[in-house]
């Protein structure tokens, strides 16, 4: 299957699945106040049957997955265990020899592959910032230099390190990053185009998260494990992976919200139904194979679990367990045509503001702002931003010391800089909506279209500073214009 393969589309009914309950799941999310969707894909009996995203989120966009990386590194782990090259069996200090003298506790040298596959390497609680403090360039020594709690394998804890451990051995029994070993045995198959991750140290993907890719590559890669690790009538992944990965390897009791409680696997969530790989802000790559279905979402949002609710209180009722309907197939009910056109309608709200004031509009041109406070606290290292009047249009500029990027300024809607960010750009990715709300204050949303993160601004006149705040707060602290793929 050739990277430009479109997966097959079909109406809703043809196979089985009522419009109106997806059109009731689209509205439920787009009135929850702290829901923000940015894509949604729903397969069932292999067919696409319902697509959307909204603008100015788009299909040929990667967009970052953060924890839904795992499932990717997971899957980049069985096919090292199907070439005979990984063990999960063996230790994780057994890929790692030059540190045995160095690794003295009992329970880190019994740690296996399996273990740490499984988020149970037996500690307690998340061990990252330690890790890297006591080893920046290797954190796998400073992992195993971390004495688990509890014996490997009776206890689950969230644990970054883990997947970061996996994913490194992966990378160096092959010697290659997780995307270039993955790219023929897995995306080239299953016509996934572009995709990048962050990496830490240079030249290691770092897995457990920074993975940026289409919504496209979530659901085909849903769609891959739904069908038992087949596809095309090709087998990829071998069933008994397929099947220790997707079921319970360890008890979550502890965790916060009712879909976090029903166990984890090899870098897959149990669900109340079905499985699924998640990442944090809602990107959810659901498989349910009691209604042969997968979902695909990219959102921003901390209520992951509302996700979740409206999946199980509006589509998994929407696909009961009957034949398609065949006749559905020739003349879509007006419902579906409804349906079809609102996903493709889809948009998020732009900011509500006005035009350029005239009494002030030659004040505000070319104007630079300077953080309040001398001090951006939301994002230190945006220190000035500036507005400038290009004819019909207004650019804001954000400025890191040195350097910038910026994109026009859509007054009535959304803007995006895209036709400037090629794949081999340096710029970042944005779409900007923002206006006057009154002579003295200019209001923006900057979307970085990468990434789930939108960073809201507020520019004074009088005073020449302005103010940011992130709507979600990016996870890896860094600077502005690493919040966008990898190239």
């Amino acid at each position: 299957m050739s990277s430009s393969s479109a997966l097959s589309r079909s109406s809703p009914e043809s196979e089985g699945v009522d419009p109106a309950g997806i059109q009731v799941f689209v509205d439920t999310l787009e009135s929850a106040p702290d829901i923000e969707m940015h894509s949604l894909m729903i397969i069932r009996h292999g067919q696409v049957v319902a697509e959307g995203w909204w603008s100015p989120y788009a299909p040929e966009q990667t967009h970052l997955l953060y924890s839904l990386s795992k499932s990717f590194a997971s899957t980049a782990a069985a096919f090292a265990v199907a070439e005979g090259l990984l063990d999960l069996d063996a230790t994780v200090l057994a890929y790692f020899p030059e540190l045995d003298r160095e690794i003295t506790d009992r329970r880190s040298r019994s740690m296996l592959v399996r273990h740490v596959a499984a988020m149970a390497s037996g500690h307690l609680e998340e061990t990252a910032d330690r890790a890297l403090v006591l080893d920046p360039l290797e954190p796998v020594r400073g992992f195993l230099l971390i004495p688990p709690d509890r014996e490997p394998g009776s206890v689950f804890a969230y644990n970054q390190p883990c997947t970061y451990s996996l994913a490194a051995i992966v990378q160096r029994l092959t010697g290659q990053t997780l995307t270039a070993y993955l790219r023929p045995r897995l995306f080239d198959p299953l016509g996934i185009g572009r995709v990048g991750w962050q990496q830490y140290p240079a030249g290691r993907d770092i897995g457990y998260s920074g993975l940026h890719a289409m919504t496209d590559a979530i659901a085909r890669l849903g769609l891959l494990y739904l069908q038992g690790g087949v596809w095309n009538g090709q087998r990829l992944l071998s069933e008994e992976w397929v099947a220790e990965a997707t079921r319970e390897q360890i008890e979550t009791p502890n965790e916060p919200n009712p879909d976090w409680q029903r166990g984890y696997g090899f870098q897959f969530w149990m669900s109340r139904h079905g499985y699924r790989g998640d990442g944090a802000y809602g990107q959810f790559c659901l498989v349910l194979p009691e209604q042969d279905a997968v979902i695909a979402t990219t959102a921003a949002t901390e209520n992951m679990q509302g996700i979740l609710d409206a999946v199980w209180m509006h589509l998994v009722p929407a696909m009961p367990a009957k034949p398609a309907n065949t006749a559905a197939t020739l003349q879509p009910s007006p419902v579906a045509e409804q349906l079809a056109a609102r996903l493709a309608g889809l948009r998020l709200p732009a900011f509500e503001a006005k035009h350029a004031p005239e009494s002030s509009m030659s004040a505000w041109a070319d104007a630079w702002f300077l953080p309040a406070g001398g001090r951006c606290k939301a994002q230190p290292t945006l220190t000035g931003i500036q507005l400038h009047q290009d004819h019909e249009h207004w650019q804001l500029a954000l400025v890191e010391d040195a350097v910038a990027f910026s994109a026009a300024v859509g007054t009535e809607g959304w803007h995006t800089n895209l036709l400037e960010t090629h794949p081999r750009s340096t710029s970042v990715p944005l779409a900007v909506s923002g206006g006057w709300t009154d002579e003295d204050t200019f209001g923006a949303e900057v979307i970085f279209l990468e990434t789930p993160h939108r960073l809201e601004l507020s520019c004074w006149l009088a005073t020449r500073t302005f103010q940011a705040n992130w709507r979600t707060v990016p996870l890896r602290a860094g600077r502005l214009f690493e919040l966008r793929m990898p190239r």
